[in-house]
Protein backbone atom coordinates (compact mmCIF):
# COMPACT_ATOMS: atom_id res chain seq x y z
CA UNK A 1 0.00 0.00 0.00
CA UNK A 2 1.19 3.35 -0.78
CA UNK A 3 2.17 5.70 2.17
CA UNK A 4 -0.17 8.58 2.47
CA UNK A 5 1.89 11.87 2.57
CA UNK A 6 0.44 15.01 3.93
CA UNK A 7 2.14 18.47 4.92
CA UNK A 8 -0.48 19.53 7.99
CA UNK A 9 -1.47 22.72 5.93
CA UNK A 10 -3.52 23.13 2.60
CA UNK A 11 -1.24 26.34 2.34
CA UNK A 12 1.06 24.55 0.74
CA UNK A 13 -1.61 23.99 -2.18
CA UNK A 14 -3.22 27.36 -2.80
CA UNK A 15 -2.85 28.52 -6.05
CA UNK A 16 -1.30 31.75 -6.93
CA UNK A 17 -4.02 33.92 -8.50
CA UNK A 18 -7.05 33.88 -5.88
CA UNK A 19 -9.94 33.07 -8.03
CA UNK A 20 -12.86 30.58 -7.50
CA UNK A 21 -11.86 28.55 -10.58
CA UNK A 22 -8.28 28.41 -9.86
CA UNK A 23 -9.16 27.37 -6.13
CA UNK A 24 -11.78 24.55 -7.33
CA UNK A 25 -9.20 23.36 -9.41
CA UNK A 26 -6.23 23.76 -7.21
CA UNK A 27 -8.13 21.73 -4.29
CA UNK A 28 -7.83 18.83 -6.23
CA UNK A 29 -4.40 18.44 -5.52
CA UNK A 30 -4.16 19.67 -2.05
CA UNK A 31 -2.51 16.99 0.52
CA UNK A 32 -2.73 19.06 3.59
CA UNK A 33 -4.07 16.33 5.63
CA UNK A 34 -4.17 12.41 5.22
CA UNK A 35 -8.35 12.90 4.52
CA UNK A 36 -7.37 13.24 0.96
CA UNK A 37 -6.66 9.42 1.06
CA UNK A 38 -9.26 8.21 0.83
CA UNK A 39 -12.12 10.38 -0.11
CA UNK A 40 -13.26 10.37 -3.51
CA UNK A 41 -12.23 14.16 -4.54
CA UNK A 42 -12.38 16.96 -3.07
CA UNK A 43 -15.75 19.10 -2.43
CA UNK A 44 -15.15 22.85 -3.38
CA UNK A 45 -17.40 25.40 -2.24
CA UNK A 46 -20.18 26.39 -4.99
CA UNK A 47 -21.51 29.52 -5.38
CA UNK A 48 -20.23 32.96 -7.55
CA UNK A 49 -18.03 36.30 -6.25
CA UNK A 50 -19.53 38.79 -4.61
CA UNK A 51 -22.34 36.19 -2.80
CA UNK A 52 -23.68 38.64 -0.13
CA UNK A 53 -24.14 34.86 2.24
CA UNK A 54 -22.04 31.97 3.04
CA UNK A 55 -23.21 29.27 4.56
CA UNK A 56 -20.14 27.00 6.30
CA UNK A 57 -21.01 23.59 7.32
CA UNK A 58 -18.19 20.67 8.36
CA UNK A 59 -17.63 18.58 5.63
CA UNK A 60 -19.04 17.15 2.62
CA UNK A 61 -20.89 13.83 3.12
CA UNK A 62 -21.09 10.58 1.18
CA UNK A 63 -22.91 12.36 -1.73
CA UNK A 64 -21.35 14.94 -2.04
CA UNK A 65 -17.64 13.26 -1.91
CA UNK A 66 -19.20 11.45 -5.11
CA UNK A 67 -20.66 14.19 -7.15
CA UNK A 68 -18.13 16.44 -6.48
CA UNK A 69 -20.37 19.66 -5.24
CA UNK A 70 -21.67 20.41 -1.50
CA UNK A 71 -25.15 20.36 0.45
CA UNK A 72 -26.53 18.00 -3.15
CA UNK A 73 -27.59 15.41 -0.08
CA UNK A 74 -30.57 15.29 2.04
CA UNK A 75 -29.11 17.80 4.26
CA UNK A 76 -28.27 20.07 1.10
CA UNK A 77 -31.95 20.15 -0.01
CA UNK A 78 -33.52 20.98 3.14
CA UNK A 79 -31.39 23.77 3.64
CA UNK A 80 -32.37 25.09 0.30
CA UNK A 81 -36.03 24.52 1.01
CA UNK A 82 -35.68 26.57 4.91
CA UNK A 83 -33.36 29.16 3.10
CA UNK A 84 -36.74 29.51 0.81
CA UNK A 85 -38.73 29.87 3.63
CA UNK A 86 -37.13 32.37 5.55
CA UNK A 87 -36.60 34.66 2.35
CA UNK A 88 -33.19 33.95 1.49
CA UNK A 89 -31.97 34.45 -2.57
CA UNK A 90 -30.14 30.95 -3.34
CA UNK A 91 -28.74 32.34 -6.09
CA UNK A 92 -26.90 34.97 -4.19
CA UNK A 93 -25.50 32.74 -1.41
CA UNK A 94 -22.24 30.58 -1.12
CA UNK A 95 -22.20 27.13 -0.18
CA UNK A 96 -19.12 25.53 1.19
CA UNK A 97 -17.46 23.34 3.84
CA UNK A 98 -14.87 24.01 6.59
CA UNK A 99 -13.15 20.38 5.54
CA UNK A 100 -13.38 19.72 1.42
CA UNK A 101 -12.39 15.91 1.77
CA UNK A 102 -15.04 13.44 3.17
CA UNK A 103 -13.93 11.56 6.46
CA UNK A 104 -15.89 8.13 7.33
CA UNK A 105 -15.78 5.36 8.80
CA UNK A 106 -16.58 2.05 7.02
CA UNK A 107 -19.19 -0.26 8.34
CA UNK A 108 -19.83 -3.07 5.54
CA UNK A 109 -20.04 -1.55 2.44
CA UNK A 110 -21.55 1.69 3.91
CA UNK A 111 -19.42 4.90 4.40
CA UNK A 112 -20.61 6.30 8.01
CA UNK A 113 -19.69 10.18 8.91
CA UNK A 114 -16.83 10.93 10.76
CA UNK A 115 -15.71 13.89 12.54
CA UNK A 116 -12.54 15.52 11.58
CA UNK A 117 -10.17 16.26 14.12
CA UNK A 118 -8.69 20.06 15.04
CA UNK A 119 -6.34 18.99 13.12
CA UNK A 120 -7.71 18.33 10.05
CA UNK A 121 -9.81 21.03 10.46
CA UNK A 122 -7.40 23.64 11.27
CA UNK A 123 -5.06 22.43 7.69
CA UNK A 124 -7.77 22.84 5.53
CA UNK A 125 -8.51 26.21 6.64
CA UNK A 126 -6.64 28.15 4.38
CA UNK A 127 -9.19 26.92 1.80
CA UNK A 128 -12.14 28.28 3.70
CA UNK A 129 -9.97 31.62 4.27
CA UNK A 130 -9.30 31.91 0.91
CA UNK A 131 -12.64 31.19 -0.13
CA UNK A 132 -13.91 34.22 2.10
CA UNK A 133 -11.22 36.73 0.91
CA UNK A 134 -12.66 35.98 -2.90
CA UNK A 135 -16.10 35.90 -1.87
CA UNK A 136 -16.52 38.40 0.55
CA UNK A 137 -19.83 37.96 1.75
CA UNK A 138 -21.62 40.37 4.30
CA UNK A 139 -22.98 37.53 6.68
CA UNK A 140 -21.65 34.34 7.19
CA UNK A 141 -23.93 31.62 8.56
CA UNK A 142 -22.35 28.67 10.34
CA UNK A 143 -23.85 25.38 10.14
CA UNK A 144 -23.00 23.34 12.90
CA UNK A 145 -20.54 22.99 16.09
CA UNK A 146 -17.84 22.24 13.76
CA UNK A 147 -18.27 25.20 11.25
CA UNK A 148 -18.90 27.72 13.88
CA UNK A 149 -15.63 26.38 15.96
CA UNK A 150 -13.03 26.70 13.04
CA UNK A 151 -14.09 30.06 12.60
CA UNK A 152 -14.26 32.01 15.94
CA UNK A 153 -12.62 29.31 18.53
CA UNK A 154 -12.73 25.65 20.12
CA UNK A 155 -14.43 27.59 22.78
CA UNK A 156 -17.73 28.65 20.93
CA UNK A 157 -20.38 26.83 21.85
CA UNK A 158 -23.76 26.79 19.42
CA UNK A 159 -25.75 25.97 22.57
CA UNK A 160 -25.33 29.68 24.07
CA UNK A 161 -25.12 31.40 21.01
CA UNK A 162 -27.62 30.15 18.57
CA UNK A 163 -29.01 32.31 16.35
CA UNK A 164 -27.30 35.88 18.02
CA UNK A 165 -25.13 37.91 14.98
CA UNK A 166 -21.70 38.26 15.64
CA UNK A 167 -18.80 40.84 15.26
CA UNK A 168 -15.70 38.92 14.43
CA UNK A 169 -12.56 41.12 13.69
CA UNK A 170 -11.50 38.67 11.16
CA UNK A 171 -14.52 37.16 9.32
CA UNK A 172 -17.14 40.24 9.92
CA UNK A 173 -20.89 39.47 10.59
CA UNK A 174 -21.78 35.70 11.77
CA UNK A 175 -24.63 33.48 12.61
CA UNK A 176 -24.09 29.86 14.37
CA UNK A 177 -26.76 27.61 13.85
CA UNK A 178 -27.08 23.75 13.70
CA UNK A 179 -25.86 21.86 10.73
CA UNK A 180 -29.61 20.84 8.92
CA UNK A 181 -28.54 17.02 9.50
CA UNK A 182 -29.05 17.61 13.08
CA UNK A 183 -32.83 18.17 12.29
CA UNK A 184 -33.00 15.13 9.64
CA UNK A 185 -31.56 12.61 12.88
CA UNK A 186 -34.16 14.01 15.65
CA UNK A 187 -35.66 10.66 17.25
CA UNK A 188 -39.17 11.20 15.64
CA UNK A 189 -41.30 13.30 13.89
CA UNK A 190 -42.43 15.47 16.52
CA UNK A 191 -39.11 16.42 17.14
CA UNK A 192 -38.07 16.74 14.00
CA UNK A 193 -40.82 19.30 13.52
CA UNK A 194 -39.50 21.20 16.10
CA UNK A 195 -36.27 20.82 15.09
CA UNK A 196 -36.78 22.09 11.78
CA UNK A 197 -38.78 25.17 12.96
CA UNK A 198 -35.71 26.46 15.23
CA UNK A 199 -33.66 26.16 12.15
CA UNK A 200 -35.93 27.93 10.08
CA UNK A 201 -36.45 30.92 12.65
CA UNK A 202 -32.29 31.16 12.76
CA UNK A 203 -32.38 31.67 9.02
CA UNK A 204 -34.53 34.33 9.46
CA UNK A 205 -32.63 36.21 11.49
CA UNK A 206 -30.18 35.66 8.91
CA UNK A 207 -32.28 36.84 6.51
CA UNK A 208 -33.14 40.01 8.48
CA UNK A 209 -29.42 40.61 9.13
CA UNK A 210 -28.34 40.36 5.30
CA UNK A 211 -31.23 43.24 4.76
CA UNK A 212 -29.92 45.56 6.95
CA UNK A 213 -26.09 45.13 5.71
CA UNK A 214 -26.97 45.90 2.41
Amino acid sequence: MATCKFTDSAADFLPARLSLPQLRTAVQTCHGCDLYCHATQAVFGEGKRGSTIMFVGEQPGDKEDLAGKPFVGPSGQLLDRTMEQAGIDRTQAYVTNAVKHFKFELRGKRRIHSKPSARQIAACRPWLEAEFKVVQPKLIVCLGATAAQSLLGPAFRITKERGKPIDDPKWGRLIATVHPSSVLRAPDAAAREQAAADFAKDLKVAAVELSRLR
